[in-house]
């Protein structure tokens, strides 16, 4: 691909007065599969077309995070299935070879309770309407059971994947201890991180359908979230990864003692930590219960607040923003050989599901928002800055959005809004306020 043209960020509003900004009118709009085809085809139009798409392999990657659990997950935590479903028919118009749809949820999600048979239906029905095959993947490679405490290693080989060693380049080196493994993500073994991140050494697992794709089109869902203040364009790819020992989220340790996982320093916490970890390295086993429940009573006697998490899940996270921004250099810069070039590879869109949005705790535990967008862009970085606007979040307290916004400075974004360019400051009259995850409340 040689050079990147200008982007765009394309926005639009669902609703005409303040007053049919609510989760009860906008859900609505989620059961009417022609007036999402309509918004998404609008949109699009000159970029998703017949003459770009004929004949070529297209990627679609929905955020699928989990399983429902609550009555409204299915409004809030993912992908809405009818979105996915517009998108889909949408691009199938358009007469490409061949569609994947495809995440890595986290490795406890039930994958059968996730992709319901209502959503394979369609899926499968649309791909008889236009005799264009479309398969649908798990990229997971482990899955962990955390009621039968069953672990499940090796689920794709990996083949089936292709391994970027970033170096120097990635965002995590500055934070990157030497002779120490400060790196964690919850519920995965922490000694993985030797083989993945050291100094000089940070290794990522990327689905070879990544590169076997000639169109990549993202489908975030816009929440809060608990480790770097919003998910959406940027945060959605990391699913890509099909291997979360590949994943820092954050570092053991209070910010006083080196880690990023909770304010200060507190030794119960930090043996919490440690008996997480012992539980993590015997998953599987009659000790993982022992261990577990250890790390959860310490937890709990060192008496912790908002901000205190056992995940990190505050705004001092400094760990998780990093691994976001090292995935966007690879999915944007990166080669099938595993090397890095100097220009992008490929075009990334994102359709944005932002008609209703997660607001609390997310990414896992959203609540629902009115938000009441859609939105559809080239360019992830500029579009989480206009996302996080239209939520009323901070965005020069929010450690993402400010290295996305040097992550391609040269480039310049044209921002519409209902069809007409506007400036960033123009958005702030559409904002809405979301409520942010827990550990976040402060972070102004």
């Amino acid at each position: 691909m040689p050079g990147m043209p200008n982007g765009f960020v394309k926005i639009q509003t669902l609703f005409s007065e303040k007053t049919e900004r609510t989760v009860a009118a906008l859900q609505k709009l989620y059961a009417d599969h022609e007036f999402l085809l309509a918004v998404t085809r609008d949109l699009s139009a000159g970029v998703l077309e017949e003459s770009s798409l004929k004949g070529k392999r297209i990627l679609l990657k929905p955020n699928w995070v989990k399983h429902t659990f609550n009555p409204q997950d299915h409004l809030c935590l993912c992908t809405h299935d009818n979105f996915l479903v517009a998108v889909l028919e949408l691009v199938l118009s358009k007469k490409p070879a061949s569609v994947i749809i495809g995440d890595a949820p986290i490795q406890g999600c039930y994958w059968d309770r996730l992709i319901t048979m209502e959503l394979v239906n369609k899926v499968e029905a649309l791909s008889v309407k236009y005799n264009i095959p479309v398969s649908i993947k798990d990229f997971r490679r482990v899955v962990f059971d955390t009621v039968s405490n069953k672990v499940e290693v090796e689920r794709n080989p990996m083949s089936e994947y292709i391994i970027f060693d970033v170096g120097k380049k990635s965002y995590l080196e500055p934070i990157t201890s030497k002779g120490k493994n400060l790196f964690r993500v919850t519920q995965y073994d922490p000694d993985k991180f030797t083989e993945t991140h050291q100094p000089g050494m940070h290794k990522y697992c990327i689905a070879r359908e990544l590169f076997h794709s000639d169109v990549v089109i993202s489908l975030p869902k816009i929440k809060t979230h608990q480790k770097t203040g919003i998910t959406c364009a940027l945060k959605n790819i990391v699913g890509l990864n099909g291997d979360k020992d590949f994943l820092p989220h954050h570092r053991i340790g209070g910010a006083q003692m080196g880690g990023d996982s909770y304010p200060g320093k507190n030794r119960l916490r930090y043996w919490s930590e440690l008996a997480l970890d012992n539980a993590n390295r015997n998953k599987g086993k009659i000790t993982y219960w022992l261990w577990q429940r250890f790390s959860t009573l310490l937890w709990l006697l060192s008496f912790p607040k908002k901000q205190h998490q056992l995940n990190a899940a505050w705004s001092g996270n400094d760990t998780t923003w990093r691994m976001v921004m090292d995935l966007n250099m690879v999915i944007g810069f990166g080669k099938e050989d595993g090397t890095l070039a100097d220009a992008p590879q490929r075009f990334l869109y994102s359709f944005c599901d932002g008609i209703i949005g997660g607001q609390g705790d997310g990414p896992l535990w959203p609540d629902p928002l009115g938000l009441g967008i859609v939105c559809f862009t080239d360019d992830s970085a500029s579009t989480d800055i206009c996302m996080a606007m239209l939520m009323g979040m901070k965005v020069e307290k929010i450690p993402l959005l400010m290295a996305a916004k040097s992550f391609m400075p040269n480039r310049k974004v044209t921002i519409h809004l209902n069809g007409k360019p506007v400036e960033q400051q123009d958005l702030l009259p559409y904002a809405i306020k979301a409520t942010p995850s827990p550990g976040w409340e402060n972070y102004e």
